[in-house]
């Protein structure tokens, strides 16, 4: 029952045609191929850091972080703010539908 079933190999039917013969071939030497060529200098200047760089670059990083925080707290923000007003609407309709029951 747990042992796999290998299934037999039906014999082949119909024309069946023998492996084609593949004939060695011959290597011929050529030329030799051209050493690999200089590569060209690149025509980008290189970037220096320099400190006035380097004040701009920690200015814009700073400026980025502050910006992006403050959009994720102002999100979060958002969030408590609204369940909050989910919580008392709650309150509320559970203190309307206590108070009608009350009164049948």
């Amino acid at each position: 029952m747990f042992q796999p079933k290998i299934p037999t190999m039906p014999q082949p039917s119909g024309l069946v045609t023998p492996p084609a013969v593949v004939q060695p071939t011959t290597i011929t030497p050529g030329t030799p191929a051209p050493a690999p060529a200089a590569a060209p200098e690149s025509s980008r200047p290189v970037v220096q850091l320099t400190p006035g760089t380097a004040v701009a670059l920690v200015g814009a990083g700073t400026a980025v972080v502050l910006v992006v925080g403050t959009v994720l707290v102002s999100l979060l923000l958002a969030v408590a703010v609204t369940s909050a007003s989910v919580a008392v609407c709650a309150v509320v309709l559970r203190s309307q539908i206590a108070s009608d029951a009350k009164r049948r």
